[in-house]
């Protein structure tokens, strides 16, 4: 290995600084970013912790500790993940505070599941769905969330809830199945919680 020269070291300097700022966000790209992910951030929020006030405040909190990180991302998506992060964290210490879960929203504003099935049947699920979810444990609400509400992968589940990829496969199924013994006997399943 060779000696650094002072010149060498200034033009390495420049490029990861140069680096750097190509990651950073400007107010534009801020804009853009806030309105691709804000309505599934607020619905993760909302879902996640059962209100939606507490949705709307948690995830200005979000978007204002974002910003406030000023940290370089590899990425869209690793600032999205961080971001989730960052909600994920926020709905937690609301809940070890002691903020009681509020009643799950009944209404989804999200697109229709099943089309076809009338609105009766549709509602009729997601109480079932909703009731279920809130009496599953927060790491695994937060898993089914994020995979199948926002479509996450593995990868970006373990991003945004601080776990080890490796391990998101064994607890979504897990989850998973928790939650599909609720809806199978709910009788039975509150007695066991």
């Amino acid at each position: 290995m060779h000696d650094v020269t002072f010149a060498e070291l200034q033009r390495i300097q420049a490029a990861a600084e140069d680096a750097g700022a190509v990651l950073q966000m400007d107010e534009d790209a801020f804009r853009a970013f806030y309105e691709r992910t804000a309505r599934s951030v607020w619905q993760y929020l909302s879902r996640l912790t059962g209100d939606r006030h507490a949705a709307d405040d948690l995830l200005q909190e979000a978007y204002y500790r974002f910003l406030r990180a000023d940290r370089p991302y590899a990425s869209d998506a690793h600032r999205k993940n961080y971001l989730f992060r960052i909600a994920t964290n926020l709905a937690r210490d609301r809940r070890r505070r002691g903020v009681a879960l509020a009643r799950l929203p009944e209404r989804d504003d999200g697109r229709a599941l099943h089309a076809g099935v009338d609105e009766n049947a549709r509602a009729a699920g997601r109480i079932d769905i909703n009731r279920a979810l809130a009496r599953m444990k927060p790491r695994e609400r937060s898993l089914l969330l994020l995979a199948y509400a926002q479509g996450a992968s593995h990868h970006e589940i373990a991003e945004s809830l601080g776990l080890k990829t490796a391990s998101v496969k064994a607890l979504l199924f897990r989850a998973r199945r928790r939650l599909a013994a609720l809806l199978q006997n709910p009788a039975r399943s509150e007695q066991k919680s």
